[in-house]
């Protein structure tokens, strides 16, 4: 289908579906229903089996028809990691349970990967999942939740069977936020907020038709879940001067007086590193397009996160006192992540984190040496034994 099929049919269906007369779920099931959501998805899930390509296009014009928006600044678990996660190892009943309701924005998700014990392992986790009937009955606890206190459904990781190596001993779950013994406790962060969270799990019941691939195979679902977060977060769509970027070159031009040779040259670097990585981040987003998530995406977040970093302290150096400023410490929790919201104070503060969520530089570090450079992999002495007998 030629872009201006798609074109014809995004106007076609403006025609029967006035986004200024229906309401805001009413439209977005409909667009859903019509193809028209995530075109690249198949036919029946949103999609039309298209190019990603054509994403962008068919965005546009419903924006500019003033059509309502499924927050995906509130949902990005959901469409960045959940949605493309059940799209490949999903059931059918699983796709058409839970793909439109999460594209639509009725149910937000978040993630339950991280755990207090295992720090940057997550092949470690702890969690146990045991079977029950029909079911499993989860016990363990999560943290650095991010959206926890909003979500209806998390994507799980759980340890079914602890007595082989602790790649193998992994099974990938759907949980429902709301079941009965799951808590959500907030995490007050260096931000004065609380967009992240630890969660307790008491003896969370979970269907087996919750289960998300096979038992036994949580490693590999997870690695594709961790593929697709790290190019949805350091290779999102972005203009020229998106971002910290363009917050940084424009108080480069608001504030002449603080500008010195060295502060300039520090500018120009990170411009370029900046645009490099945008224009990266569009060929890893085809790769994504094409169900093909790869470990480049750990080279993207590396940079993002570094990126950010560097910007945010010369902004405050551009700004001087005025950067040292913080506008509120009032303790919130947030629905979404503004990286480049409130003041520099904030921007600074916040973009410390980016070194830690979606995986830490050092772990992607790793990753990127061993995956992609091809380069010696560290020495593991607990690849091959039971995850019991682990010291911990």
């Amino acid at each position: 289908m030629s872009s201006e099929t798609v074109h014809a049919r995004v106007v076609e269906f403006l025609g029967t579906h006035d986004p200024s007369t229906l309401e805001p779920l009413e439209f977005l099931r409909a667009r859903y229903d019509a193809g028209l959501a995530w075109v690249a998805y198949p036919e029946g899930l949103g999609g039309l089996g298209l190019s990603r390509s054509l994403q962008p296009e068919v965005d546009r014009l419903f924006a500019e028809a003033g059509a309502p928006s499924n927050r995906p600044e509130v949902n990005g678990i959901g469409l960045g990691m959940a949605a493309p996660t059940i799209l490949a190892f999903g059931t059918d009943a699983q796709k058409q349970r839970f793909l439109r309701p999460l594209w639509t924005g009725e149910e937000i998700w978040c993630q339950l990967f991280s755990e207090p014990g295992a720090g940057s392992d997550l092949a470690n986790v702890g969690t146990r999942a045991v079977r029950d009937g029909d079911g499993w009955v989860v016990n363990g606890q999560k943290v650095w939740t991010s959206g926890a206190h909003t979500a209806r459904f998390a994507i799980l990781v759980a340890r079914t069977d602890p007595d082989v190596p602790k790649h193998f001993g992994l099974t990938y779950f759907l949980c429902d936020m709301s079941d009965p013994g799951v808590e959500v406790r907030p995490l007050r962060q260096i931000t004065g907020e609380a967009e992240f969270n630890e969660v307790f799990l008491t003896d969370v019941r979970i269907p087996d038709s919750q289960r998300l691939g096979a038992e036994g195979e949580g490693w590999k679902v997870a690695n594709a879940t961790l593929n697709n977060e790290r190019v949805s977060i350091g290779g999102h769509a972005s203009a020229r001067e998106d971002g910290m970027i363009g917050v940084v070159a424009r108080t480069w031009r608001d504030h002449p007086a603080q500008r010195t040779p060295e502060l300039h040259d520090r500018l120009l670097r990170l411009w370029v590193d900046a645009e490099v990585a945008r224009l990266t981040g569009q060929r890893l987003r085809q790769k994504l397009a094409l169900g093909q998530p790869g470990p480049e995406g750990s080279a993207m977040k590396l940079s993002f996160a570094r990126i950010a970093q560097q910007l945010s302290g010369l902004e405050l150096e551009l700004l001087g006192e005025e950067g040292l400023r913080y506008s509120d410490w009032t303790m919130v929790r947030p629905d979404k992540v503004d990286m480049t919201g409130r003041d520099a104070g904030y921007r600074y503060l916040r973009a410390k984190g980016n070194s830690i969520e979606g995986g830490t530089s050092e772990i992607l570090r790793n990753i990127v040496a061993e995956r992609v450079l091809g380069l010696p992999a560290e020495p593991r002495t607990d690849k091959n034994r039971p995850w019991k007998e682990l010291d911990r």
